[in-house]
């Protein structure tokens, strides 16, 4: 009864009487819920659709439907116009949701790839290697060059840090300072982790093949291989591994420098050495403060076998006092002015102020003290080489202006020697040369012969 009243009403609605035009006609689509309004009784809540016409047979879903003018007015857009907006409307979220799952994958892999790549070190081995590189350039520096170095330095970094991340995967999961880490929380699986260090490393290595120049890139590639296959299982080995790693840690200076110049000259060593004693009491700080998390891990650390910390303390002094003759040789060498060599020796002076207060007094705020000087030492050590470097062009102009000069007197020197004492041709005096008649000229001059 109730489908017939509804299809009587459709009729009424829709009948040729009403509707003068017939032939005019407008199409229903994807419709399921909608209240006609006036001329409609009730609404359609199922997936079929009616004619109206008179004929009543429901048709399938996805048909088109004829509907005749309303009155002569025209052809009603609201059902068109419903069913576009709730299509544009589903649309849009659907795009939206996308948008939002990709940039969610996207911060979920960028964070996981930041700690693989331990960021925060790589930047620190980016900014020695890119002060090495400065150091090695003459007046004019080549910044593209410059930036293509750290890119690819950055590069071999992540991938050292993240294969060393693979090796340590259970030692990490046992210590509570590591434990969170992409592998041992399970974020990252071992094999996507060794596939993301082997890409970003074999990148980094060709953009300095490519930029730079073999040296530079066999550099990179032979400290990746130290660091990941040679210090990674020394440290759960023997003590020998820290330092091990401060040879690691002293090699991106010389990298960037061979970058910058082509070569590895004894110039170049001075940022190195400093990276080299300057790595022993900032691990040692750090492996006692940490000692009992490094033994939870199985990492061998000289720590570990000294219980009064007394022998871990004097190696740190030891290597500090080793930091004071850096500055002079930076001068002598002709890399810096004199006010580096001050400014480096009050540094070092500073640092070993701290590891000997530490060697006194054992404690953990003494250890720590000495962590945080030697956290100080290493910008303010390569600030001061930027702030005074003496350009290798003005040293090239100087060296030359010194052996023209010593040139120029040992010339005099010999024009000297074969100059006689006493000329052969006396001049004739002055009363004859200005005799008269002609008194009022003047006397002539007579040049010397050798």
């Amino acid at each position: 009864m109730w489908r017939n009243s509804r299809n009587f009403s459709l009729r009424l609605a829709f009948s040729p009487l009403s509707n003068p035009n017939p032939k005019s006609t407008f199409v229903f689509s994807g419709l399921s819920s909608f209240n006609y309004g006036v001329g409609i009784a009730g609404s359609v809540t199922r997936p079929e659709f009616y004619s109206a016409t008179s004929t009543a047979k429901p048709i399938s879903s996805g048909r088109l439907i004829e509907i005749p003018k309303i009155n002569g007015v025209g052809t009603p857009k609201f059902a068109s116009s419903a069913a576009g907006i709730i299509h544009a409307s589903s649309a849009s979220e659907a795009s939206v949701s996308g948008l939002r799952s990709a940039a969610n994958f996207a911060r979920f892999y960028g964070r996981c790839y930041y700690e693989l790549s331990k960021a925060r070190l790589s930047m620190l081995v980016v900014a020695t290697s890119g002060t090495g590189y400065i150091l090695g350039s003459g007046s004019a520096i080549d910044y593209f060059g410059l930036c293509s170095t750290c890119a690819g330095t950055m590069m071999v970094a992540a991938s050292a840090n993240s294969l060393n991340q693979v090796f340590e995967v259970k030692n990490d999961a046992k210590m509570k300072r590591t434990s969170r880490r992409p592998l041992p929380s399970g974020r990252v699986s071992i094999p996507h982790a060794a596939t993301w260090a082997c890409g970003v490393g074999t990148a980094g290595t060709a953009l300095l093949a490519i930029q730079a120049n073999a040296l530079t890139a066999s550099l990179a590639a032979s400290n990746l291989f130290l660091y990941a296959f040679v210090y990674t299982p020394l440290k759960q080995i023997h003590p020998i591994n820290t330092w091990v790693g401060a040879v690691v840690g002293a090699i991106p200076p010389l990298l960037g420098w061979a970058a910058a110049s082509g070569e590895v000259t004894l110039n170049a060593f001075v940022l190195p050495a400093a990276l080299y004693f300057w790595q022993i009491p900032h691990f040692m700080a750090l492996a006692y403060l940490c000692r009992d998390d490094y033994a939870a891990g199985g990492f061998k650390m000289f720590s570990f076998y000294d219980p009064s910390g007394r022998r871990t303390a004097l190696v740190a002094l030891r290597n500090c006092l080793y930091l004071l003759p850096l500055g002079y040789f930076a001068y002598d060498w002709g890399i810096t002015s004199g006010w580096f060599c001050l400014e480096s020796t009050l540094l070092a002076l500073a640092i070993t102020g701290t590891a000997l207060s530490f060697y006194k007094n054992r404690t953990t705020e003494n250890a720590r003290r000495m962590f945080h000087g030697s956290l100080l030492y290493l910008p303010v050590f390569m600030s001061g080489l930027l702030a005074h470097r003496i350009c290798s062009d003005e040293q090239l102009l100087d060296a030359q202006l010194s052996s023209s000069s010593k040139e120029l007197v040992e010339e005099i020197d010999i024009n000297r020697l074969r100059k006689p004492k006493h000329s052969s041709q006396s001049r004739p005096p002055v009363a004859y040369a200005s005799a008269a008649p002609f008194p009022f000229l003047p006397a002539p001059e007579y040049a010397a012969t050798f």
